[in-house]
């Protein structure tokens, strides 16, 4: 009892303590807020009103002035470019973030076992330091269909030449009357029959003398060698003097052969024999039987060259722009993933050694299960940022393909600006595109909450 009445009579009265602590929790509560405040209203501003101001404009029509309701929206699902952008985001929301997250992965990985990780990590993330602006036109000058151009088809080109080979001739022309008559591959045969025994002159035109390839000869010598009767001889030559003179159909001295040519002997629709023109541009078919011939020039002679892939052509344009955009996230993801490698625990991963697991079996095992929140926010975080991708899109797809490579971003940007003023309908994109994002941010940000605790 008597403690109890000291302890009563020593502690200070409650209500003035109270009354302070109130009054200085309500002070910070104020400094607090007037911290926020110029971040709040630039949220505002830049935020919230832009959004509550688009959702209200999609329920008019283009001029603003007219309530359409939801017409806006059902528009939107009536328009082919609306459904093909849909489409393509799809497609990008499948295809690009699990490929930088894959790659993320596997490149976080195998740094940690390179001597110069931190110079390769540096490497690989700088082109994030490029604007989306300038590697869209990096790219669109990579795609470029001219192998004179662009980087990628030089380098297919050149692969498919030295495997594949390419046409010497690819401007050769016979002249008109002048013994050959072109079928409707491409090809060249003589107009009429030859038997063995027969010489044959195939004059050819349009090839510039500098174009005739290194080591031709003449081919007077070679056009007047007589043939044996079991075999048909000939040559084929440019049909044109260098500085004028000569006679159309027939091989004058200063006129050349033409090398490498693909000559084939033909009977009853059929090929009997082929042979290659040697320097002077002579050829032969040896023991022939008795009977009529024609002598063929196939149409691979004349093949234009091989112009590489059309990267940019409707059907690749949209894997090409998501190749460009791998190139410049890979490095983001691979530093994210890395860090979140970084934090593991090793002695989980030196037990499974020691227990005798090998590195697949580890990765497989334990890594990957390890790094699954770290995969997941990686992962939703580049789904959010391939649904608002806009810039490269719109660089790198020409004029002509831009419909085959829209998302939704360029959709909403060509109603709205590019041509079509229908800043209705391009609000309602922009409300589509919205909703699409918002639960891919709510998402992540509940993983975030849920990492933190």
């Amino acid at each position: 009892m008597t403690a109890t009445l000291v302890q009563e009579t020593s502690s200070p009265p409650p209500g003035p303590v109270a009354d302070r602590t109130r009054r200085l929790r309500r002070r910070g509560k104020i400094i607090a807020l007037l911290f926020v405040l110029p971040a709040l209203l630039l949220l505002g501003a830049l935020v919230v009103y832009p959004v509550l101001f688009s959702i209200g404009r999609s329920f008019f029509d283009a001029s603003g002035t007219s309530f359409v309701g939801g017409d806006n929206y059902a528009e939107m699902f009536r328009d082919p470019a609306t459904l093909k952008a849909v489409r393509n985001t799809a497609i990008w929301v499948v295809i690009a973030p699990a490929l930088l997250t894959g790659l993320g992965l596997i490149l976080a990985v195998l740094v940690e076992k390179v001597r110069w990780a931190t110079a390769f990590k540096l490497l690989l993330f700088m082109p994030m330091a490029v604007s989306f602006l300038a590697a869209g036109i990096i790219f669109r000058l990579a795609y470029d269909e001219d192998p004179d151009k662009g980087v990628l088809n030089a380098a297919v080109v050149s692969v498919h030449d030295a495997f594949k080979g390419e046409s010497s001739y690819p401007t050769a022309r016979a002249r008109d009357g002048q013994g050959l008559t072109k079928g409707k591959d491409g090809s060249y045969r003589t107009s009429t029959s030859v038997s063995p025994g027969d010489a044959v002159a195939l004059g050819l035109v349009g090839v510039q003398p500098g174009e005739v390839p290194g080591g031709a000869e003449p081919a007077y010598a070679a056009a007047g060698r007589k043939a044996a009767a079991d075999e048909l001889r000939g040559v084929v030559y440019l049909d044109f003097t260098p500085g004028g003179g000569g006679e159309q159909g027939k091989v004058d001295r200063r006129e050349s052969g033409l090398p490498q040519m693909q000559v084939e002997a033909v009977r009853d629709g059929k090929q009997i024999a082929s042979a290659t023109t040697a320097a002077d541009g002579s050829f032969r078919f040896e023991g022939l039987a008795a009977g009529s011939y024609e002598v063929r020039l196939p149409s691979s002679n004349f093949a234009p060259p091989y112009e590489g892939v059309s990267w940019l052509g409707p059907a690749l344009v949209t894997p090409a722009i998501i190749g460009a955009y791998l190139w410049i996230w890979t490095g983001f993801a691979m530093v994210l993933i890395g860090a979140g490698l970084s934090t593991l625990p090793r002695d989980a991963l030196e037990a499974a050694r020691m227990d005798g697991a090998n590195e697949w079996q580890i990765f497989r095992r334990i890594t990957v299960p390890l790094l699954a929140p770290v995969l997941s926010v990686v992962f939703i975080t580049l789904v959010i940022n391939v649904m608002k991708v806009f810039d490269l899109v719109y660089i790198i797809a020409p004029g002509p393909v831009q419909e085959d490579a829209t998302v939704l971003a360029t959709q909403m940007w060509l109603v709205s600006f590019g041509g079509g003023n229908n800043q209705g309908l391009g609000s309602a994109l922009g409300v589509l595109l919205l909703l699409l994002v918002v639960p891919a941010m709510v998402f992540n940000v509940r993983r975030f909450r849920r990492s933190q605790r």
